[in-house]
């Protein structure tokens, strides 16, 4: 369904070199070097190094939202028909994300990949940038049975590939992603114990700030879903994963990653969610981790080990546990700076500097 190349580093050395002339100390500007380097090599694959430049074409924000019954075992702050509100919020510009995505001038769309109940014809109608691609009414209670069936998956994974090919055919050379869904960071901490087979209880926080109760039984109702799974198919088979633990926002978000990867376009990563999506999509294909951005370490600390998992190096630590993609907004101005450093910044030789 996928077929994703490894970036070619014959241009990494040239790359550096471009970095390392600039009118500044070796490594003076840090992380934003290697930000730098990573986007130039995605984005001189099969051309000409010395007349490409760093670009940010039409960055686009995709928030897919969805439900999980496990919700309604009281295990989050608000209910589950909270997730459909924020879509309308969303659909409406008064959410956080829609503030960021303005102020950063980000196209925004938004994806019902599975909330309990679809929108009505006039409430869809409130904004040109909602798509419709429904895997059902919310997922399954992980902590029973499957989140979804096998045809499920593969459906997702098409529907992220739509959906993200339609946006990149739009001239986005940047994509970003966010979502919603009342319970899905039990799905994200599930994923995060099925694959590093760390105790449940170092895989499940707060959320969004459920009491010490709520997070007994969150903690409960995830090692009930751990201990439904073959441990031998989890280490063989992401699929399995998918239809057993993730959300229907999750899964398209799975294909949207590997669709990005495969037509060389640089991902950036959102928080706990989104990241949880990434990790799948390194386990389907790890080729995929090369074109992978991460926005922001949030205050979550299973974030802080998935990041280490995939061996990630966030740009941001601003204490963020909102969701939406706010983090990977938030980091886009990081992105663009990086550009301007490695197409404008003068080097030593053109400034007449001498070190």
């Amino acid at each position: 369904m996928f077929s994703i190349k490894p970036l070619n580093n014959h241009n990494s050395a040239a790359i550096q070199q471009v970095i390392d002339s600039k009118t500044k100390p070796l490594g003076a500007l840090g992380q934003l070097e290697y930000l730098a380097k990573q986007l130039m090599l995605i984005q001189s694959q099969q051309r000409d190094l010395a007349t490409t430049k760093l670009t940010i074409s039409a960055p686009s924000m995709l928030v897919f939202a969805a439900d999980h019954c496990m919700a309604q075992q009281g295990i989050s702050i608000a209910p589950s028909e909270v997730t459909r509100q924020m879509v309308l919020n969303f659909l409406q510009g008064g959410a956080a994300i829609n503030c960021f995505c303005r102020s950063n001038n980000i196209a925004m769309k938004v994806i019902d990949a599975g909330i309990n109940t679809s929108l009505t014809s006039e409430e869809k109608s409130l904004s040109g940038q909602f798509i419709e691609q429904r895997l059902g009414a919310g997922i399954n209670d992980i902590s029973k049975t499957s989140a979804m069936s096998d045809s499920q998956v593969q459906q997702g994974l098409l529907y992220g590939k739509k959906v993200t090919t339609d946006t990149i055919n739009q001239g986005c050379n940047i994509l970003l992603l966010g979502e919603m869904g009342i319970g899905n960071t039990s799905s994200a901490s599930a994923i995060l114990a099925a694959y590093s087979q760390q105790p449940v209880e170092q895989c499940v926080g707060n959320g969004t700030g459920i009491n010490a109760q709520q997070l007994s039984v969150k903690k409960q109702l995830i090692a009930q879903a751990i201990s439904r799974l073959a441990p031998e198919q989890v280490l063989s088979d992401p699929y399995y994963v998918l239809k057993e633990l993730a959300g229907f926002e999750i899964v398209q978000m799975v294909g949207a990653i590997l669709t990005a990867a495969e037509q060389g376009i640089a991902v950036l990563i959102d928080g706990f969610i989104v990241t949880s999506a990434a990790l799948v999509a390194t386990k389907i294909n790890p080729i995929v981790r090369d074109y992978l951005i991460f926005a922001h370490q949030s205050n979550e600390y299973a974030h802080q080990l998935m990041l280490t998992i995939l061996e990630a190096k966030p740009l941001l630590n601003l204490g963020l546990r909102l969701g939406e993609g706010t983090g990977a907004a938030l980091a886009l101005p990081l992105l663009k700076a990086a550009a301007s450093f490695y197409n404008d910044m003068a080097s030593f030789e053109s400034a007449g500097v001498t070190v």
